[in-house]
This record gives structure tokens, C-alpha cells and sequence, in this order.
């Protein structure tokens, strides 16, 4: 049972992070497969605490496994190409439909009946105000687009407010043409535009791992060019390498550091930030350690 010395240790450690957090942009990007009932319960807790301390939180999230299931559901079956959705015009339907009108309105109602106030979650669309503004890859992955330009404006606006956005990556470009984004890389995109001092991705994992089958195996801290390193390695599983991109290119970009933590623990958020512990992988551009 937490004693309250024990809860006062707490708070004290904190303290610092706090203060030097205050006024700060900081990214959370949340991915489909951490996505649950429960977890984004605790994750709207600690996204309203950050708020309430004066910590400026953006929320981006995905929702593979959601798109996945329902494009099954329709009979129709995924494809990927170098780990893109192949995304042609009922493909992006069907994303707009699950990012945008599911996930996203899910998230901003979790946040919303968590806060004690009067609700500060409001849910942006990266076509909204031309939030995100995007390129076609390439013809054959359809639908599928890079961020060309985000308009942090929009974002600072709502943050101005005391509102939380939650971003759906759903893209236009200058035609107005929707086109699906990764996640990953839209997040980084607005970490770097926002000058944010941190991104978080929440993942179903613990971080970075030195052995991809053994869970404690966690390499906390290393440089971008560290990990750029190590995106070659095999002990690095396909699916993380979007995420440690993304990483690389968001600190080397000027946003202050980049973590990869385990979604599925309860405020997983809190601790990485407001503990001297933390408990995933931090990527920084110089040594900090």
C-alpha cells in the first residue's frame, strides 16, 4: 500500500520534469495495436495531468490493426508494399472511415469524460485547415502520401485554447485529394514543426531491443546515429524500423529527444517523463548520459 511519504517522493521527484516541461510541445503518438478501452483510459489521464502542469500535449494516432479488421470485414484483403498499405479509392475509404470517424472520436471522448472541467479534446484531421499537407509516394501504393508541409499554426491555435488535439493521419494535398500517411511518420513530421521537445511513441512493445525475443533485453539510451546503426541489424523486427526512422529523423530534425515505450503498461506516458527511471528507449542527438 503507497504510504504518503511514499506519494510525496513521488511528487517531489517529479518536480523538476515539471518545471522544465512547462510551456513545451510534446507529441504522443499512439499506435493501433496499443490502442484499448482501458490503456487509452489511462493514457487521456495522463495527457490531462501533463496538461493540467502546463505541458502543451498533441496526440497522433493510428489504427493498422483497426483498418485491417475492417477491410476483412468487407472482404476485402490488406496489401502492403515495404511495410505501406497499398491504399487505392475504397481502401481510402475505408481508412478515412476507421481513423477518422472511429478511432479519433473514440480517443476524444475517452479524453473528454476523464477531464473534471469542461472538455478540452478536440479531434483534428490532418485534411482540416490543411493540417497536413502531403506528396504522393508513388503510383503504385495508390492513396499513399508523404508530408510535404504541416501547418504547426493550427495545432498552436487549439493549444493556445487549452485544448488537446488528437490528430488522424489523413492527409490532403494541394488538389484537396485525401492520401493516407504513415503514422509514424506524420507524427514526426509535427514533432519537428512544432519544435516539440519531445515525441513519445506508445508502442506493444518495450522499446528497443537488444534481442527481439527477450522483453528485458530493453537498450535504454543511444544517439541517432547509434540507432541508425542498428536499423540494419537483424535483431531489429521490420515493424520497428518505420518507428526508429521516425526517431532518427525527428532529433536530428531539432525536436529535443525521442522515446519508444510500452503502450500497454498504465501511464507509461507519466513515468517515461516525470521519473528519474523511465522504462523504454530514449534517442537524443548527443550523449545525455
Amino acid at each position: 500500500m503507497t504510504t504518503p511519504n511514499h506519494t510525496a517522493s513521488v511528487l517531489v521527484q517529479a518536480l523538476p520534469y515539471i518545471q522544465r516541461f512547462h510551456g513545451k510541445a510534446v507529441v504522443v503518438k499512439l499506435g493501433g495495436a496499443a490502442i484499448d478501452a482501458e490503456l487509452d483510459r489511462a493514457l487521456a489521464q495522463d495527457v490531462l495531468l501533463l496538461r493540467s502542469v502546463g505541458v502543451r500535449c498533441v496526440l497522433v494516432h493510428g489504427g493498422g490493426p483497426q483498418v485491417d479488421t475492417m477491410m476483412r470485414r468487407v472482404g476485402k484483403e490488406p496489401e502492403f508494399r515495404d511495410g505501406l498499405r497499398v491504399t487505392d479509392a475504397e481502401t481510402l475509404e475505408i481508412v478515412r472511415m476507421v481513423l477518422v470517424g472511429k478511432i479519433n472520436r473514440d480517443l476524444v471522448g475517452t479524453i473528454n469524460r476523464e477531464a473534471l472541467e469542461d472538455p478540452v479534446a478536440v479531434g483534428v484531421s490532418g485534411e482540416d485547415g490543411g493540417l497536413l499537407q502531403v506528396v504522393a509516394r508513388e503510383s503504385s501504393l495508390g492513396f499513399v502520401g508523404d508530408v510535404d508541409l504541416v501547418r504547426a499554426s493550427v495545432l498552436h491555435r487549439l493549444l493556445d485554447e487549452g485544448l488537446v488535439p488528437v490528430v488522424s493521419t489523413i492527409g490532403a494535398d494541394a488538389q484537396g485529394q485525401p492520401y493516407n500517411i504513415n503514422a509514424d511518420e506524420a507524427a514526426r513530421a509535427i514533432a519537428v514543426a512544432m519544435a516539440a521537445e519531445k515525441i513519445v511513441y506508445l508502442t506493444a512493445a518495450p522499446g528497443l531491443l537488444e534481442d527481439v525475443n527477450d522483453e528485458s533485453s530493453l537498450v535504454p539510451r543511444l544517439t541517432s546515429a547509434e540507432l541508425r546503426e542498428r536499423m540494419g541489424h537483424s535483431s531489429v523486427s521490420r515493424g520497428m524500423i518505420p518507428k526508429l526512422q521516425a526517431c532518427a529523423d525527428a532529433v536530428d530534425g531539432g525536436v529535443g529527444t525521442a522515446h519508444i515505450i510500452d503502450g500497454r503498461e498504465p501511464h507509461a506516458l507519466l513515468v517515461e517523463l516525470l521519473t528519474d527511471e523511465g522504462i523504454g528507449t530514449m534517442v537524443s542527438r548527443e550523449k545525455r548520459w
